[in-house]
């Protein structure tokens, strides 16, 4: 069979079952263990971006409804963290264990909410989820072993706002470290996105969890402010733009609040000659094109020793072409829907700026769906460190590729951002690895590989990438009195 033959063979379609979750047509807020209306009983739609279907109709907090919930979290802490640290453990580890049993309803749900591939929520996100509360499950009993003294308290209540790229993940990432270290959690989820954590709210009746422990209020950003500015809020926690990021800095700001931010990225993606350039493109494809781009710290800028760039850019076009954009469902999905029309706007002028500076633009061969928001994966060459795609977090799958000769010019073009959060290193020398990852102002360097995450390492940045950390031994502190 000659090749031509062989390329005419078409993936069979491999959708995922619908049937496995069983959406509410509404849904209320989480407080105090109930799910209630909201005081002025304001509700707002969810949609599925790849299609634009309504999903549900989700109640909105208000500034009531969040000192309702505030109330509740604080009336919940006094038990809750006079519990010992091996009881909170038992409930987290039942957290953990339900969420794996349930992982193909949470993976169904995010896929439909998010427009995120089911092969990320079943394959990376839901793994991940239930792997921070199993890690965090046993740090309950031992915070005394931590680092921060031998007896760290919590700080009471948290105040939690989460995006909407990774709602369930991110959802993981707040929660566990904050009810391991005796705290109670008043979260607020992002507009786009309730689903996954209104139904994380019933996986906490069905784990026992004290009420009050745990509070779900969906809402815009009105409903977070009015939980950043709460006076009994103890700890803010945020995930989300740099310029909101900003915001609550400052208001926050002269209270005695604790705050961690973890806001925007322009991760530099550095591959030198000495690659090994096959395992460089794939990583290159999973730093900027996994959850079609809308990620934090994704290698959007793409930094290219110029021995090797003609034949780097080759092999990454021919890659991309492979790529398969459509129903989030099937599995043999690659790039799912952006999350929402605001997104694609936002996406879409960029890359007509990324044009108008005079930057090449390639956008990989592929049928965009008429309904639903979509956008081709896209690269753009002749880029250099003036341009605006260079600069801004453009967050959708669209990469900047720039050259460099030396090290020494690789790291000052890394570090020629407003962003410190994520980078990666592709060489087969261990030695410039540690060189060069030693100048990186980044938080979080990857080397031969890229976006891989474990509950037991850090995740933060520099600059206007935030601060604090949050996962590993590190991540307890911003939870506790230290």
């Amino acid at each position: 069979m000659t090749m031509d033959k062989l390329s005419a063979f078409e993936y069979a379609p491999a959708p995922e079952s619908r049937s496995v979750v069983d959406i509410a047509p509404s849904y209320g807020l989480f407080i105090d263990g109930e799910f209630t209306d909201a005081a002025d009983g304001r509700v707002f739609k969810t949609v599925s971006p790849s299609t634009e279907e309504v999903l549900s109709e989700v109640a909105r907090a208000g500034a009531e409804d969040i000192d309702r919930a505030v109330g509740a979290a604080r009336r919940a802490f006094a038990t809750w963290s006079a519990l010992p640290g091996s009881e909170r453990a038992k409930y987290l580890f039942r957290i953990a264990r339900i969420i794996q049993e349930r992982s193909r309803e949470f993976a169904v749900l995010e896929t439909l909410d998010n427009g995120k591939p089911i092969r990320e929520t079943r394959d990376a996100d839901l793994p991940l989820v239930a792997a921070h509360f199993f890690y965090y499950a046993g740090w309950a009993d031992k915070l005394g072993h931590a680092g921060y003294g031998p007896d760290p308290r919590p700080l009471g209540v948290a105040g939690q706002v989460i995006p909407w790229n990774f709602p369930l993940l991110m959802l993981a990432w707040k929660i566990a470290p904050a009810l391991a270290t005796g705290n109670t959690v008043v979260l607020k989820p992002a507009e786009t996105t309730p689903l996954s954590a209104l139904f994380f709210a019933d996986v906490c009746r069905r784990a026992g969890l004290p009420k009050g422990v745990v509070n779900i209020v969906p809402g815009y950003g009105d409903a977070g402010a009015a939980l950043v500015a709460h006076p009994d809020v103890n700890k803010v926690a945020f995930t989300g733009s740099t310029a909101v990021g900003k915001a609550i800095a400052r208001e926050v700001a002269g209270t005695d609040k604790k705050l961690t931010l973890e806001l925007g990225g322009k991760g530099a993606n550095i591959v030198f000659d000495d690659a090994p350039l096959d395992q460089a493109v794939e990583g290159i494809v999973g730093g900027i094109f996994f959850n079609q781009g809308q990620v934090c710290c994704a290698g959007s800028r793409l930094l290219v020793q110029e021995s090797v760039h003609d034949e780097l850019l080759d092999a990454l076009k021919r890659r991309l072409s492979t790529l398969r954009l459509g129903d989030p469902l099937d599995k043999n999905t690659d790039i799912g829907a952006i999350n929402s029309a605001e997104q694609l706007a936002r996406i879409t002028a960029l890359a007509e700026t990324g044009e108008a500076e005079g930057a090449e633009r390639w956008t990989a061969p592929c049928a965009l769906p008429s309904a639903g928001y979509w956008f081709a994966p896209t690269l753009f060459t002749h880029v250099t460190q003036a341009h605006t795609i260079a600069r801004e977090e453009i967050f959708g799958p669209v990469l900047s590729v720039l050259t460099f000769r030396t090290p020494d010019e690789a790291v000052a073009k890394a570090n020629n951002s407003q962003y410190g959060l994520s980078a990666g290193i592709w060489t087969e020398k261990g030695s410039r690895i540690l060189a060069v990852a030693g100048k990186l102002r980044a938080g979080v360097v990857w080397a031969n590989t890229f976006n891989k995450f474990d509950p037991a390492s850090p995740f933060g940045g520099y600059k206007e990438s935030g601060f604090g950390r949050e996962g590993g031994r590190h991540g307890l502190e911003a939870y506790l009195d230290v």
